[in-house]
């Protein structure tokens, strides 16, 4: 791309472990052949059974699984010190076992319920069991402890609820009742969850493969660069649009540090910010790529499931909130810089934007075309498949030669494509048996009812536990699965309080993705202090600081539906309404950054920061009335405090002049 040619940037590497499990392996010779050639299947399957294949979602769902049941076996060593560049035996023996259960679903549903009439025998319960064995194991592999975890308690808690007692215990279920609902219907492994990663989710993981065969990713880097370089502070501002770009693909804060930082860091170091800002800068920008729309990591699809909605509703919902995230942290970011007195890149190393558009502007498309067909009333089926195919065009109408997706990319694509794929079906698979326990304990119910009870009714109190839940369920979790987790334990007690139900998971989503960000287990934080050589818990504190105005969002989204366009009455809002909403959102967060950070024209006085905070906190709470009142008190001690700083500054003139 331009900007490569005209300035080399010096980047760094880093052996990334996945965000579960004990991290992927790196194949050779045979087996890697072996496993391209599952995934190519993969792929090719869920591209047939989304187009031409009239199948019955059980079956589509089951063939799907049993593909990733393989490829999680042979890609995930049992343990973190286990071989990354071969599978054993063992691997291969677990594989099969856990692919016999799926195959036996397969040939035998019918005549379970067909000719047996829901009639389980032996057998039925036998593959039953290897196969919850086998999802837990692959999970624990692929996606980490705790997901399994969960899952089994989640079994444990269904089997033995008269021994919980008090306010969770229940009359409790047999085995072999949990075991036809968990293998043998739609309501357990093989239900929504999964439905919707083999459909929406490994389409749109297969529009990211292509789009990034394409060259998008390194044109995103250069767009960012072009606008945002030369800015004070510049390269961190590169880092937040460009991981804002990339990270809706990705969806994994973790991966999206990986592939944006090893660039982005090494020009915020080049500047001048310490290493540890740097990281947490890249940090916190990634991890706002979890909400940001179109994508939002999967989750908007399964988002969508879960409130019976239209995925263009999730889209729309999501606009405001990630544009707010995000003007936060370049706000926080700019203070920074002019408190520190930093510049931006050269000028002769930063590209132009036009040039950079001129040169492979048309790799956006595919992003324009996805977005044009959700909003024109096409399934994101449809838009997954236009998205792919404009990236294959889109490729080739490129100036540069390499980025033509050719016969060999697109299968590596697809390859690639099929393994993204393993960790989210894992998850939606392994959290359908949670799904099923909480639907038939009325767990969901039970927990919403005591949160409110506890709270005594104050929906202040009501959010904080629950934000406080979220984070703590969330730690370590990857985007779908921490979604998933979040959504069915925590989001009902918000609705039942009376939030927007659209609220109220945006609300629990945004409180998921954020732990990634915060200490203990902030893995985003962790890896980028890992490419910038810096201390893992001071990075973590450090981008908590950066996302402190993000904290705010979700209960700005709580009380006030318009900013996912909802109206009370849960009607979509007028797009006046939001404008206003987001104007006086913005200025509001500017307020608070400028309260937290302690800085705009010079240090501020305990008076200032107090009072910022207090205009703030009016421009966030809705109301012409109280954002009339922080519009006036703000600007009039934004006018004094500009007046105090240059006087201020003059009087150090003089006296250093002296």
């Amino acid at each position: 791309m331009l900007f490569k040619k005209k300035a080399a940037v010096q980047t760094e590497t880093v052996d990334l472990d996945k965000e579960g499990g004990g991290g992927g392996r790196t194949l050779q010779g045979n087996q890697a052949i072996i496993v391209a050639a599952f995934a190519l299947a993969l792929s090719l399957f869920a591209i047939y059974s989304n187009s031409f294949m009239n199948i019955q979602e059980i079956y589509r769902n089951t063939i799907f699984l049993a593909f990733v049941f393989v490829l999680g076996f042979l890609l995930n060593p049992a343990t973190k010190n286990g071989d990354r560049t071969k599978f054993s035996m063992m691997d291969i023996i677990l594989a099969l076992i856990g692919l016999s259960g799926l195959l036996y679903i397969i040939f035998n549903y019918f005549t379970i319920h067909n000719e047996r009439m829901s009639q389980p025998i032996v057998w039925d319960y036998v593959f039953a069991i290897i196969t919850i064995l086998a999802l837990l194991e692959v999970s624990r592999r692929s996606v980490g402890l705790f997901i399994p975890m969960l899952t089994l308690g989640a079994i444990i808690y269904a089997l033995f609820g008269p021994y919980f007692g008090g306010i969770i215990g229940h009359a409790g279920f047999s085995l072999e009742r949990l075991l036809f609902r968990f293998y043998m219907t739609t309501e357990g492994i093989f239900g929504m969850t999964l439905s919707i990663a083999t459909t929406f989710i490994v389409l749109f993981i297969l529009f990211g493969a292509f789009l990034n065969a394409s060259g998008a990713t390194r044109l995103f880097n250069d767009l960012a660069v072009a606008i945002a370089g030369q800015r004070r502070g510049g390269p961190a501002q590169v880092a937040v649009l460009s991981s804002a770009l990339t990270g809706s693909l990705s969806g994994s804060a973790v991966a999206n540090v990986a592939t944006t930082g090893p660039f982005t860091i090494p020009l915020m170091k080049r500047i001048g910010l310490k290493a540890r800002y740097a990281a947490a800068v890249e940090a916190a920008a990634s991890t706002g790529g979890m909400i940001m729309p179109p994508i939002m990591g999967a989750a908007a699809f399964i988002m969508a499931g879960f409130l019976g909605v239209s995925y263009n509703i999730i889209i729309l919902a999501a606009i405001i909130p990630s544009l707010l995230y995000y003007a936060g942290l370049i706000i926080a970011i700019d203070l920074e810089a002019k408190k520190e007195g930093l510049k931006g890149m050269s000028k002769d190393s930063i590209p132009q934007v036009w040039a950079v558009l001129k040169e492979g502007g048309v790799l956006l498309l595919p992003l324009i075309i996805v977005i044009g067909t959700l909003l024109a009333g096409k399934t994101p089926i449809a838009a997954g498949f236009a998205g792919i195919i404009s990236a294959i065009i889109a490729s080739w109408l490129t100036k540069d030669k390499s980025n033509r997706i050719t016969i060999k990319k697109a299968a590596q694509a697809l390859v690639d494509g099929a393994k993204g794929t393993v960790q989210v079906t894992i998850a939606c698979a392994s959290v359908g048996i949670l799904i099923a326990v909480v639907t038939m304990t009325g767990l969901g119910a039970t927990l919403s009812y005591n949160i409110i009870q506890l709270s005594g009714g104050s929906l202040a109190i009501i959010l904080i536990l629950i934000a406080i839940t979220c984070i703590i369920l969330s730690l370590g979790l990857p985007s779908t699965a921490l979604y998933i987790v979040v959504a069915v334990t925590a989001a009902p007690a918000l609705v039942e309080a009376g939030v927007n139900p659209i609220a109220a998971h945006f609300f629990v989503f945004w409180f998921g993705a954020l732990s990634n960000i915060t200490p203990p287990v902030a893995l985003a934080s962790f890896t980028a202090a890992g490419l910038a050589g810096a201390d893992a818990m001071k990075t973590s504190w450090t981008a908590l600081k950066l996302c402190l105005p993000g904290f705010i969002i979700p209960f700005m989204i709580a009380y006030n539906p318009i900013m996912v366009m909802q109206t009370e009455t849960g009607e979509l809002a007028s797009p006046v309404s939001a404008i206003i909403v987001f104007v006086t959102a913005v200025i509001g967060v500017y307020a608070l950054s400028i309260s937290v950070f302690n800085y705009f024209s010079a240090k501020l006085n305990i008076l200032e920061r107090v009072i910022f905070f207090a205009v703030a906190l009016l421009l966030i709470q809705p109301g012409l009335v109280t954002d009339a009142i922080g519009l006036v008190v703000g600007g009039l001690l934004l006018a004094w405090h500009i007046v105090r700083a240059k006087k201020q500054n003059e009087l150090e003139d003089k006296v250093v002049g002296i």
